[in-house]
């Protein structure tokens, strides 16, 4: 079976690391007209007529030159300018964080996806690391934007990406009619609509650990075996979700009415009937949780958010 959340990461680019810190290579390939820039406002970008645009060095604003890579013989890099920029009234069209790019990241355009997830999240690192963590000094870009070195103790800073698991929760015989799957949601969602289980990983905690620590916090099942299914790089801001099945060893359901306003066991085929009657609204294709529900299903589903 295909995982719909793979094709946001299908076609990686060369990050070209080694390149970063070639000054010469750099302003060459800046100078050069077949190279494509992505222009990002703060951390948003303009799609036009529902499409990315990738201009050319010259037809860049001035801002911050984040190098992203080398695909199909061509440079690709992200210009950070300042977010006044997309409320500048000559610049047409809204200017939209990375959720709001997903619905233009389909068909062709989903190959786009590697380059426009690391030039986000690369943006909103910038964004959010205005001071040195130790000194509160001055932070100067280097390494092609990958890197911030403090002005003040010369210490470097390097982009962050927060571990998150995120997994959809079993009980019965694997692969039994009876085998139930569990989905919670949260209370800021419209009615019907149901997700795996997800949180960050905390400081000196193992992944599995983290899955059996989140659902017992949340919706009060005890889980025992942990296995590992995939992963999916989420920029939003900054995070990596690592997918995982896991065996509960119980199955009352104590949700904590903070994070999770309800949590419920599906069959088979409960899930079927309510997907395709809108009952049960499940998540979009693009996220790794729709693909660890079909997976526990064992084929597609109906409908999505």
């Amino acid at each position: 079976m295909t995982y719909p959340h793979l094709e946001l990461s299908a076609d990686p680019h060369d990050r070209l690391g080694p390149r970063r810190a070639d000054d010469a290579w750099l302003d060459e390939a800046w100078a050069d007209p077949a190279t494509r820039v992505l222009v990002v406002a703060g951390t948003r970008v303009r799609p036009v007529d529902g499409a990315l645009q990738w201009v050319s060095p010259q037809d860049a604003p001035e801002g911050l030159r984040v190098l992203l890579g080398e695909r199909d013989g061509t440079a690709w890099w992200a210009l950070i300018a300042d977010a006044a920029l997309a409320h500048d009234p000559d610049q047409q069209g809204e200017w939209l964080p990375l959720r709001g790019l997903l619905p233009v990241l389909v068909g062709d355009a989903v190959a786009q996806a590697p380059l426009v997830f690391h030039a986000l999240g690369l943006a909103e690192w910038h964004w959010a690391t205005r001071f040195c963590p130790r000194c509160a000094g001055h932070l100067t870009s280097a390494v092609a934007g990958h890197e911030l070195r403090c002005d003040d103790c010369g210490k470097p800073q390097f982009p962050r990406t927060d571990p998150a698991v995120i997994m959809v929760v079993t009980d019965g015989e694997p692969g039994s009619a009876e085998e139930r799957c569990l989905l919670g949601r949260s209370p800021l969602w419209p009615a019907g609509r149901f997700s795996t289980l997800a949180g960050f990983c905390e400081p000196g905690e193992s992944l599995e650990d983290a899955v059996r620590r989140e659902v017992a916090e949340e919706v009060g099942v005890v889980v025992g075996d942990v296995t590992y299914f995939g992963n999916q790089p989420w920029p939003l801001p900054q995070s990596l979700m690592l997918g995982f099945v896991a065996r509960a060893t119980t199955d009352t359901i104590t949700v904590d009415d903070v994070e999770i306003e309800a949590a419920r066991w599906w069959t088979r085929e409960q899930m079927r009937a309510e997907a395709e009657s809108g009952a049960l609204v499940l998540p979009g294709g693009v996220s790794i949780s729709r693909s660890l529900i079909e997976h526990w299903y064992g084929g597609p589903l109906p409908g999505q958010w």
